[in-house]
């Protein structure tokens, strides 16, 4: 995808301004995502709480009876599933919402001269904010089976999830408002990824065919939250490879953007 022209850097400068100018409306950002929160589950008696008990029947559902089928101690095994049930669920809301960030907030992109990055950022907080409510269900799961999660070391964790999150939506919204055929092909991958990716089976049942997950980045990206949250060290490898994965993310979405956003409201 060519850059605007005449040269390749008014682009960036621009794209790099959008983003300077939307941090200076972060209180604008946040209003907008609490918002999207309370229409979403407006009239709803438990609001967003229904995904979480979605998923602690899941987790009960599953813990009950993969111990069982995979023959590991439910001690080990219930925390794990948990854990990575929350934060793929998170996944694939961020993947789902980043592929319309733009194209559904149309009339606000056409009616109001805003930075086009506060939609980007208020996709990526409004998903922060429901996934802290379906991580509520992982208190009592830590409490039951004595889990002490790393803190210092979820935090880094999220830091970089946020990161890739905030260019995947840059990168994604904007492809997805030029071509209407990515939000159900991203469904259809995020749906593929959850059965190769260790979620709710783990890569050491791979035995030693485990070594072609390294080709998955989204193993690396849940195992540098998963790990902590379980009381656990991440790999340096895992680092690595989200060190990679973000990289990438933030080349990729930077260079999409710059090269879209003059575009995205006739495409929108």
């Amino acid at each position: 995808m060519a850059l605007d022209q005449p040269g390749q850097t008014a682009p960036l400068l621009a794209a790099a301004q959008d983003l300077r100018a939307a941090t200076r409306l972060w209180r604008l950002v946040w209003a907008l995502a609490w918002m999207d929160i309370r229409l979403r589950y407006r009239g709803s008696w438990l609001g967003p709480f229904w995904l979480s008990l979605s998923t602690a029947i899941t987790i009960a559902a599953l813990g009950a009876l993969y111990p069982l089928l995979l023959g590991l101690p439910a001690r080990d095994y219930v925390p794990y599933l948990a854990t990575s049930l929350v934060l793929w669920n998170a996944l694939v809301q961020l993947v789902a919402d980043a592929a319309v960030a733009f194209a559904e907030q149309a009339r606000v992109i056409h009616a109001l001269p805003l930075p086009v990055s506060v939609h980007a950022a208020r996709a990526l907080l409004r998903n922060v904010l429901a996934a802290a409510h379906q991580a509520a269900i992982l208190l009592p799961v830590f409490l039951l089976y004595g889990i002490a999660p790393d803190f210092g070391g979820a935090l880094a964790g999220l830091l970089v999830w946020i990161v890739n999150g905030f260019f995947l939506v840059l990168a994604l919204g904007a492809l997805s408002a030029r071509f209407r055929d990515i939000p159900p092909i991203a469904a259809s991958v995020m749906q593929l990824a959850f059965f190769v990716t260790p979620v709710i089976w783990r890569a050491e049942q791979l035995g030693p065919h485990a070594a072609w997950l390294h080709a998955n980045p989204l193993h690396a990206m849940l195992s540098i939250l998963r790990a902590p949250l379980l009381g656990q060290a991440v790999a340096s490898a895992h680092w690595q490879a989200a060190a990679m994965v973000t990289a990438s993310t933030v080349l990729a979405g930077t260079a999409i953007f710059a090269a879209t956003r003059a575009r995205l409201a006739f495409w929108v």
